[in-house]
């Protein structure tokens, strides 16, 4: 019996979120995953388990390494600085990496077939996870002053994380750091002023 090639798993791992960033789960084939990882298709599985449950490690991977930014920006004074902490981090994160734009989570179905409706729930769960967040941070904010009293913390959550959807769509289209950065300018410009 052959031995099985050595490989170094967190490498692999970069390697197969990368994949799925630029071509989301349905996107990204098994070759493109194991050229990429360095490894035959058995190793992988072995490394990871199924398509979807290595997709479910690389999201995970991808939420700590690159959305750091996200509980960094909920500890700061204000809640337009963690709104515009957010949405220039994101344009910054959105456009790092010329080979894979945009952003995992969405990237990763936006429209997909009945088989990947575990992975698009999985992708909502997490999307309704980082709402709750900064809703509560914003409720935080209006009951310290921070925000008006006639602002619903709720829809100010909604409205940036449409932006940071819309920005990463954007990004994976095409558009310039210069012309997303202007794009987030204007989402602050319509941000309520403290209360």
């Amino acid at each position: 019996m052959g031995r099985h090639r050595e490989f170094d798993v967190d490498q692999a791992l970069d390697a197969v979120m990368c994949v799925f960033w630029r071509k989301g789960f349905e996107g990204a084939s098994y070759t493109d995953l194991t050229r990429a990882a360095g490894v035959e298709r058995p190793a992988l599985y072995s490394a990871f388990g199924n398509k979807e449950a290595m997709f479910r490690k690389a999201l995970a991977r991808y939420y700590e390494r690159h959305l750091d930014y996200i509980p960094a920006a909920l500890e700061l004074k204000t809640a337009r600085e963690v709104a515009a902490h957010i949405l220039f981090s994101a344009v910054d994160l959105n456009t790092r990496y010329p080979d894979h734009t945009g952003c995992l989570g969405i990237n990763g179905v936006l429209a997909g077939s009945d088989e990947a409706e575990p992975v698009r729930q999985m992708l909502i769960e997490a999307r309704a996870a980082g709402e709750a967040q900064l809703a509560a941070r914003f409720e935080r904010a209006k009951r310290e002053g921070d925000l008006p009293a006639a602002a619903r913390p709720e829809v100010l959550a909604a409205f940036l994380l449409t932006t940071l959807h819309g920005l990463a769509v954007q990004a994976k289209a095409g558009f310039s750091r210069e012309k997303l950065t202007a794009i987030a300018e204007q989402a602050l410009a319509a941000w309520p002023a403290a209360g």
